[in-house]
């Protein structure tokens, strides 16, 4: 095996996977280079999201190499998103983030479209007053309910967002009895002929909060995503929403194109 074949494995007298691979040698590519190469093999199409690393220690034994090397190594695939440090227990495979083009879409329509599986815990589900922030955008009458409805929301069983949600009632006669784990966008459509068909949203960066933080799994002040959305039924604003999701297990993309030339 040469200094860039990729790690394997074989089961030891105890059962457990162990690494088998030659020394790193000395040549063009920097050591730490060659390592971060085969860790990231490692991280990228051996292992699952979550599964440890092998230590500092059997990394040095394994590749001859010295501490720093490997926290070299460990410390650019940590940067890089592929590998995450939890004090006190070792270095983990990342849950890679989930990757999303920016449009309107519900949250189970886009993950099962990127690939991913998603599912639903349902926090919240009850029908009263909302907020007035929600009122007004709603367009509510003084003392007129609505739906609210706050999910936790994962892809491949990883937290990813939770949504936290006011739907008119109105436009929704008993939302509240439906099957509210999968995609409510396909419910407007099916089950009440109301499809949303546009949205205004706008996205900051957050520190997350306490119940946010422990839903999604991270800690408190970790950054997260926060979109602020109105959706609309035509015309007719039917929901109010706000979602939060872990900055590193989602992230945006968008194209963006030149603003027309100003006509003279």
């Amino acid at each position: 095996m040469s200094a860039h074949d990729h790690l394997s494995y074989h089961q030891d007298s105890n059962g457990a996977d162990r690494a088998m691979t030659t020394r790193i040698t000395e040549g063009a590519e920097p050591k730490h280079q060659q390592l971060r190469r085969i860790l990231l093999d490692l991280a990228t199409t051996r292992l699952a999201p979550g599964a440890a690393i092998p230590s500092e220690r059997q990394l040095i034994q394994e590749y001859g190499v010295s501490r720093i090397t490997v926290r070299e190594a460990l410390g650019q695939l940590v940067n890089e998103g592929y590998l995450e440090r939890v004090r006190g227990k070792g270095t983990f495979v990342a849950h890679r983030p989930v990757q999303s083009t920016l449009h309107l879409a519900s949250f189970t329509e886009e993950m099962r479209a990127l690939g991913h599986v998603p599912t639903t815990v349902v926090l919240v589900r009850e029908e009263r007053v909302p907020p007035s922030d929600t009122v007004a955008a709603l367009r509510l009458g003084e003392g007129e309910t609505a739906y609210h409805l706050k999910r936790l929301r994962m892809a491949d069983g990883a937290p990813v967002s939770i949504d936290d949600a006011w739907l008119s009632a109105s436009a929704f006669p008993g939302l509240l009895d439906q099957d509210l784990s999968g995609s409510v966008y396909s419910l407007a459509a099916t089950e009440y002929r109301t499809p949303i068909d546009r949205a205004q949203q706008t996205v900051a960066a957050k520190p997350a909060a306490d119940e946010v933080a422990t839903l999604l799994g991270t800690k408190t002040g970790a950054p997260v995503l926060e979109f602020d959305r109105v959706s609309y039924s035509g015309d007719r604003p039917v929901e109010h929403s706000r979602s939060w999701y872990r900055s590193d297990r989602y992230r945006v993309q968008m194209e963006v194109t030149a603003a027309p030339q100003a006509v003279a």
